[in-house]
């Protein structure tokens, strides 16, 4: 596996996600279940929609206990090499979170744009949404609205009040009537990789089948993942605080110069 197609390639940028054909082997999304198995039941006082940092083992300041099965996920060459596709040669690995919806009894994301919640300046990112289960229409699968990314801006959000909502902001109607929307559907171990300035949401799941993602984060180089510009809090909808965050530098070199791969890992020695 050497990245994403051409094709691939130009459906990413014309849409602002792609559903490439690579995917994950029977034995790597088991393992991987097992990995969120034992997260939720490390984690009982968290919604399973609310794993941030799962690629944490140490825990974070966010109070969520990861796995190292997932931080070696995200250094997997093969979905390196895709996200290399659109994102050059050198990548930071910043943030990692579970997306587990319950059967019956899992959440809804409204419509909203990553970088609203973000501090990465440029803003740039981009995530790729891995399926550790099946994941479709009838149990809240990723939604997107296809080419909402094309102007490269952040739109205006407002927050959104309703109960049993994974985050509390969301795209303005006026700025969504424009797309129309399309399900992700995806067999567990494929994935989707999505632009941080695409548009998109998912159901609740009202099926009688759980549905589990990992959304793994990735920025290239010469961006600064910026600690302070966005304070701690919950305006997100649940507990954030950038203000540790660790960065891994995964892939090339950090063309920027300017982002600290030492705060939030452990002093050596």
């Amino acid at each position: 596996m050497s990245g994403l197609t051409d094709q691939e390639v130009r459906l990413y940028e014309e849409q602002g996600y792609v559903v490439p054909k690579f995917s994950l082997s029977q034995s790597e999304v088991d393992a991987l279940r097992t990995a969120i198995d034992r997260m939720i039941d490390n984690n009982p006082d968290v919604r399973p929609e609310h794993l941030v940092n799962a690629h944490l083992a140490a825990g974070s300041e966010e109070g969520v206990t990861g796995a190292d099965e997932i931080l070696e996920l995200t250094r997997h060459p093969a979905i390196l090499d895709q996200v290399e596709s659109v994102l050059g040669p050198d990548i930071v690995l910043w943030g990692c979170q579970v997306f587990c919806k319950p059967a019956g009894d899992g959440m809804e994301v409204p419509w909203h744009q990553d970088g609203q919640y973000w501090p990465i300046r440029p803003l740039a990112n981009c995530t790729v949404w891995l399926a550790i289960d099946d994941s479709k229409a009838d149990n809240g699968c990723l939604r997107v609205l296809p080419g909402s990314h094309i102007p490269q801006k952040l739109f205006e959000h407002h927050t959104d009040s309703r109960e049993r909502l994974t985050l509390s902001q969301a795209v303005n109607d006026e700025y969504m009537q424009d797309y129309r929307a399309a399900d992700v559907e995806l067999d567990a171990g494929q994935m989707s990789l999505h632009d941080v300035y695409l548009i998109h949401g998912s159901n609740q799941n009202t099926s009688e089948r759980r549905r589990a993602g990992i959304a793994i984060r990735y920025m290239p180089s010469t961006s600064v993942f910026e600690r302070d510009l966005i304070k701690p809090g919950s305006s997100s909808g649940f507990k954030i605080d950038f203000s540790k965050r660790p960065l891994w530098l995964v892939r090339g070199k950090d063309v920027s110069g300017r982002n600290d791969f030492s705060v939030g890992h452990p002093s050596p020695g």
